[in-house]
């Protein structure tokens, strides 16, 4: 296990926006992560009051981040920056998250990537019950060029 004080570093959320809190497991295509059970009063995607489950698309794609992040240093490298450009297929089983008790169990596993985009699938489970699931597709920064 890998809490937050080992990966943090390398992304570029930070702060109460750095909602992955460890990894439980990762390979080359699939990580296995957690969240803390949603803060109603604290957590930074509040609105009216709560935590719409939309914003768990935000817990998959920072799962993808580590996952990224992580692979890029196990060959002594850094990820590129990228900027989330598409959800597909997302089936959001409950309407809010801000109730929850249990931590949130979220699974990235890696689709397709090459050198200008990355797809997963995701998935986020608290208490053993699925809460949401989908596709998301990041486009990464062009490499710089010396």
């Amino acid at each position: 296990m890998l809490e937050r004080a080992g990966f943090g570093h390398l992304l570029p959320h930070q702060g109460p926006m750095a909602l992955v809190e460890r990894v439980l497991a990762f390979d080359a295509d699939e990580i296995r992560a957690q969240a803390a059970a949603p803060d109603a009063l604290h957590h930074p995607l509040r609105r009216d009051g709560g935590v719409a489950a939309v914003h768990l698309c935000e817990y998959g794609a920072q799962a993808m981040a580590v996952h990224g992040a992580l692979l890029a240093q196990s060959t002594g490298g850094r990820a590129r920056p990228g900027l989330l450009v598409a959800l597909r297929a997302v089936d959001l089983l409950v309407d809010r998250i801000d109730g929850l008790s249990a931590p949130l169990d979220i699974v990235a596993r890696r689709e397709h990537t090459d050198d200008q985009v990355w797809r997963y699938h995701f998935e986020i489970a608290a208490g053993g019950r699925v809460l949401a699931r989908g596709q998301a597709m990041v486009m990464l920064e062009p490499e710089k060029t010396p």
